[in-house]
């Protein structure tokens, strides 16, 4: 009987020590990439898909620039949300010119959440993850080999939205 109880003992504080979590050795840091400030024509919906409602607003020019790289947004591109009950997702197309004449595609995915927080407060989220398809062969192609975030920021002396990126190292 001592050794049955003895070899349970054993086994539950085994698994206990396997179910305990530990703070990672590698937390992944940020780095500032970019920021672009995207300017937007006049958005339209198209109401009561089976998916929900489909919202397209044009992107139609605008400005980016960061540490390693400056240019302009090329207008044609368009950011496409499906918007549902206090969320969005955004899936962002469109292509950048760096100054010295590369052309860059950049995908942007994303969500918009409203919602409230445990104190019944108002909450608001909105992140997305851009990736940059750039020539492989060109200063630019570091972009092609990392993840990156984004977050927006509106200023009130801008018409559109600015959104700054960060490199996940």
């Amino acid at each position: 009987m001592k050794k049955l109880l003895f070899t349970v003992l054993l086994t539950v504080t085994a698994l206990t020590a396997v179910a305990q979590t530990y703070p990672p050795k590698d937390t992944p840091q940020l780095e500032f990439a970019l920021q672009l400030r995207v300017t937007l024509g006049e958005a339209f919906s198209i109401d009561k898909t089976q998916h929900g409602r489909r919202t397209v607003i044009p992107i139609t020019g605008g400005t980016f620039e960061g540490p390693l790289l400056k240019g302009t947004i090329i207008n044609g591109g368009a950011d496409y949300q499906l918007n549902a009950e206090n969320r969005t997702e955004l899936e962002a197309i469109y292509c950048i010119k760096t100054d010295d004449g590369i052309y860059i595609h950049v995908r942007n995915r994303g969500i918009i959440a409203n919602g409230k927080d445990a104190n019944g407060n108002p909450t608001f989220y909105f992140r997305a993850a851009p990736q940059f398809e750039a020539p492989a062969d060109s200063r630019y192609g570091w972009l092609n080999d990392a993840l990156f975030i984004c977050a927006p920021e509106w200023t009130p002396d801008f018409k559109g939205i600015v959104l700054n990126v960060w490199k996940v190292k």
